[in-house]
């Protein structure tokens, strides 16, 4: 254990490849949380390529359940002696609704609610590793959330239009922001710090529910537009740059680094606590299952 750990959450495409590519050429030990064992094959191929003799992990679990969040945290703190750096950058947009085996709307679930419980149950193993690092993916789509109301947001499954579903979308990612600052502040940022980031727009498989984006991924990566590189850029120097040491509970833009503020209405420091109790009540029973 002479290298330090960096562990992250969709890993094995988009931002989250180039995130572990990076984190691996600098001498990071790599821990990837993945749900297909050929991408992940795929992935520790490439980080050989990249680093020779970089040690590579995968711990498999859907992060769209609540119980498998739970469970593959505790499989990587009983893994790993210390864990540096932990991203969450797993995402999905969903443009019809999907609702999970354990009854909640996928997107939320896997944008929100699984990295949650994946932090809780990993931040005592970052605070014994201090100085740590938290890194969660948002995006700039929650200026589009419109209202939130964490009691009733958390548990939407109604149906939703392709129209519709942008602003769900901006709604996860606002949770995340605001879950990020709400973290920041039960954290000691001597030890652990926590910040978020905007990757700006960028030609990744997210939308890949949308008819006829595998062309439009290939027409759009053929004119340059929206290259990944520059996404996961933000969130490699949140995760490593000393400049960061000793920032949290920050919302950082993908152009170089701007601190942005939490958009309305999701700000006031009560509606952030409100979400955070009314998670920790939603999954209290649903870790251990």
């Amino acid at each position: 254990m002479d290298r330090p750990v960096a562990v992250i959450t969709g890993a094995t495409s988009g931002l989250g490849r180039i995130t572990a590519l990076e984190l691996a050429a600098r001498g990071h030990r790599i821990g990837v949380v993945a749900r297909s064992r050929p991408k992940a094959d795929a992935l520790v191929s490439d980080l050989r390529t990249v680093a020779a003799d970089v040690p590579v992990d995968v711990f498999y679990a859907d992060l769209g359940l609540i119980a498998q969040a739970h469970r593959v945290g505790r499989e990587i703190a009983a893994h790993y002696p210390r864990v540096d750096v932990l991203v969450n950058n797993a995402g999905l947009h969903a443009f019809s609704q999907r609702t999970t085996a354990e009854g909640f709307a996928e997107m939320t679930a896997v944008n929100y609610l699984g990295p949650f419980v994946l932090t809780r149950t990993l931040v005592d193993r970052l605070s014994a590793s201090a100085p740590a690092r938290i890194v969660n993916v948002a995006s700039e789509a929650s200026r589009h959330a419109g209202t939130i109301s964490p009691r009733t947001d958390l548990r939407r499954v109604d149906p939703h239009s392709r129209r519709e579903s942008m602003a769900l979308y901006g709604r996860t990612k606002l949770m995340t922001i605001m879950w990020t600052q709400e973290l920041a502040r039960r954290l000691d940022a001597t030890k652990v710090t926590v910040n978020c980031c905007d990757p700006g727009f960028n030609t990744t498989s997210l939308g890949r529910d949308l008819p006829g984006s595998r062309v439009l991924e290939r027409v759009l990566r053929l004119l340059h537009i929206g290259d990944p590189r520059k996404g996961a850029g933000i969130i490699v120097r949140l995760a490593t740059d000393p400049a960061f040491a000793e920032t949290s509970g920050g919302y950082l833009s993908v152009r170089d680094a701007q601190p942005l503020q939490c958009p309305e209405p999701g700000r006031d420091p009560r509606v952030q606590r409100e979400l955070w109790d009314e998670t920790v009540t939603l999954v209290a029973d649903r870790e251990d299952r």
